[in-house]
């Protein structure tokens, strides 16, 4: 037990200084702070002594290989349980093929128990310490991530901080009027205060939850609701707000989680005369919360979920006196975006200025988390300022965007669905698989071959991409098959307001099953070429997410180029954005470090024709 003990009182002291000062800075004048700072120590001495004798184990192989997350071995599979393997206990039964496929790292999308009804996806949670009847329990929860964990999987799980639904326990008590609870939300006694915020807010969901505040008859009050009525937003300046928050942190850590994916963390803290988003506090809340986790529970790490622009995302990894000192992982949502960009223009250069001046060539105790799709609905976040460095309008480029992936523009491969539109700003939102955005859908169609084959070009270009930039890849349940867009959604009552669900499918195992039988169709190349670049993936050293990354200007507008920097030596990677084949001279390659013309990706040697390089439709290679 002393040795327990030592460990406990050796990490709170390391971690002493993320901790407490900041909330001292947050909570310091409050009154109830220094109780909550009492309950807070106890309620983590209480989760370090319940926590299993395996998860000390891997918390303590975690402390020794700090970089195990930014290994190129690593590979996140993100799925909906029910339409993946129908409920938890089926999670099981896949296992295998999840192996097969290279994955170490499992989300499981929204599983916490949601309200009844419209979630909003399962992000509306009633109860964080409850898992949604319709998928198991906390205990079939708790076995699936002792499964994982023996085949060395982590288990992502979300966890939303910035509003409970209406229906939870805290929720139900302050609509009661219990004084305590209101204190734990926003309540206005009339419209003047919301009025004077919204000046500033933005609206999320402008199509159907216009405004961010909502009145209630019954209580005759106003409660901030950011994204949707039935979502309240937590008021994170009561430091109870933060106590309760870290105790289910804590809680679902003991229950195996190793990523806790903090949802909606931009708006946790209010500001009058602001957007409310990423304001200063939110990063002193969010590294107090690694603190608490990183004594606790020090294999656990923190997703911090910011799809906002690239100063503004790279804030979640910490910068400045928070720099690696808060999220593990975060979205790099801006390579997904201008992905789709130089994919609809052509053109990369785009591309290459925003993540060339905007993004750091390496992250503190950080990285990425990469991905081309997911869950949510594609915002363009191309800003004014980076679209007139290149003399061109960044509200007709969105514009544009948006037609050519909804599909209505003219001579698109395209097929997705408009999400949401704004009014006053014009811009759009798309929804779509990454099968139907790339075009498969539609050259399916047409049964064209052609075009079928640029669209699987374009889908293993992606995946190639996400592999080698660095971070952690993460494939989206069925993109590794090509799922297409499913509209079977419009016939429920729940769905049929929110085209998301237009790329949340059922997963298809005969589909599967078709592609493995025949690797000769387009989702047998699809599911081949996918388990091909992320294999290759393990076994290229250079792409340790721990290494620079290093974006260069290729000279050809046709080809994003960068470099991952290894001591060892260093690998050019290339992709091409066009449907024609593209020339590089030899030797600007070899002015970007190549020495041997082997492409790591397809492991073989590559050829040059008069000292030129020649790379076809939509070809990607990584030159050592």
């Amino acid at each position: 037990m002393t040795e327990i003990k030592d460990i406990f009182d050796l990490r709170l002291k390391r971690s002493a200084d993320d901790l407490w000062p900041m909330l001292e800075q947050l909570y310091g004048a409050h009154p109830d702070y220094q109780a909550m700072r009492n309950d807070l120590l106890d309620e983590m001495r209480r989760a370090w002594k319940a926590r299993s004798a395996d998860l000390k184990n891997l918390d303590l192989e975690r402390d020794l290989e700090p970089d195990w997350f930014q290994r190129p071995d690593m590979l996140g599979y993100v799925f909906y349980i029910d339409r993946f393997a129908g409920d938890l206990q089926g999670v099981h039964d896949k296992l295998d093929y999840l192996e097969s496929l290279g994955v170490n790292y499992v989300h499981l999308m929204p599983c916490l128990k949601p309200r009844p009804g419209d979630s909003d996806g399962g992000y509306s949670v009633m109860d964080y310490r409850r898992i949604n009847p319709a998928l198991g329990s906390m205990k079939d929860l708790s076995a699936l991530a002792k499964a994982l964990r023996r085949r060395k999987i982590s288990l992502c799980v979300d966890m939303v901080l910035n509003h409970t639904a209406k229906e939870h326990e805290w929720a139900v008590k302050a609509r009661k009027g219990d004084q305590a609870y209101q204190d734990m939300y926003w309540f206005f006694d009339d419209d003047s205060t919301p009025k004077a915020y919204e000046k500033t807010l933005i609206e999320i969901f402008p199509d159907n939850a216009p405004g961010s505040f909502t009145h209630y008859d019954d209580i005759d009050k106003w409660v901030w609701t950011t994204f949707n009525e039935h979502q309240w937003d937590l008021n994170w300046s009561n430091p109870r707000v933060f106590l309760e928050i870290a105790k289910i942190m804590l809680f679902l850590a003991n229950r195996g989680v190793n990523v806790l994916r903090l949802d909606a963390v931009a708006f946790m803290w209010k500001r009058m005369g602001t957007r409310c988003q990423s304001e200063p506090e939110v990063h002193v809340i969010l590294r107090a919360l690694r603190a608490v986790t990183r004594i606790c529970a020090a294999s656990v790490l923190h997703l911090e979920e910011a799809i906002v622009g690239p100063a503004e995302m790279l804030t979640y990894f910490g910068r400045g006196e928070h720099d690696g000192r808060e999220g593990n992982l975060a979205y790099h949502n801006n390579l997904m975006v201008q992905y789709w960009s130089a994919l609809a223009t052509r053109n990369t250069q785009l591309m290459t200025h925003v993540l060339r001046t905007h993004f750091p060539e390496n992250l503190t105790n950080a990285t990425y988390a990469t991905y081309i799709r997911c869950h949510d609905d594609i915002g363009w976040a191309i800003t004014d300022e980076d679209a007139g460095a290149l003399g061109f309008s960044g509200g007709a480029h969105r514009a544009y965007l948006s037609d050519f992936y909804e599909g209505t523009f003219d001579g698109t491969f395209a097929r997705g669905a408009l999400f949401q539109e704004n009014a006053a700003t014009g811009d759009k939102r798309i929804s779509g698989t990454f099968a139907s955005l790339a075009g498969l859908e539609r050259a399916l169609e047409d049964t064209d071959p052609v075009q079928v084959d640029l669209a699987v070009q374009r889908i293993l270009l992606g995946n190639a991409l996400i592999a080698s930039y660095g971070g952690v890849p993460l494939i989206y349940m069925g993109d590794e098959i090509a799922l297409t867009n499913d509209d079977s959604y419009l016939s429920v009552p729940d769905f049929a307001h929110d085209s998301r669900w237009t790329h949340r499918p059922f997963m298809d195992w005969d589909r599967v099953a078709a592609a493995q039988e025949n690797p000769a169709s387009p989702q047998g190349r699809v599911f081949a070429g996918t388990r091909h670049i992320y294999a290759r993936r393990k076994a290229t050293y250079q792409l340790h997410g721990g290494y620079a990354c290093r974006v260069r200007d290729a000279q050809n507008p046709a080809i994003f180029a960068f470099q991952r920097i290894a001591p060892a030596g260093i690998l050019l990677c290339l992709f091409n954005f066009t449907e024609d084949w593209q020339n590089l001279a030899g030797q600007w390659l070899r002015d970007q470090g190549v020495a041997h013309f082997h492409d790591a990706l397809s492991d073989r040697p590559v050829e040059l024709t008069d000292d030129t390089f020649a790379l076809p439709p939509y070809g990607r290679v990584w030159l050592t």
